[in-house]
């Protein structure tokens, strides 16, 4: 009878380790698929930041060449 019910908790021990542990593989393809998409997030982000970079150096050169203009009108 002991060993009956020494056997109940070591199979009802193993059954809340396997629930933990699908718990935790369902919770780890969660946060691998979040890390996916947030990668994926991160480099259209870095590509604008890039094209506005760019973007922001053209605006320079156009200022820096309007400012020529002026100042070879004005001097």
């Amino acid at each position: 009878m002991d060993n009956q019910s020494n056997l109940e908790i070591l199979s009802d021990k193993v059954s809340q380790i396997l629930q933990q542990y699908n718990a935790l593989k369902g919770e780890n393809e969660m946060i691998r698929n979040e890390l996916i998409t947030l990668k994926a997030e991160k480099e259209i982000k870095d590509q604008e930041i890039e094209k506005l970079s760019d973007e922001n150096a053209m605006k320079d050169l156009e200022i820096e060449e309007i400012v020529n203009k002026i100042e070879s009108i004005l001097g």
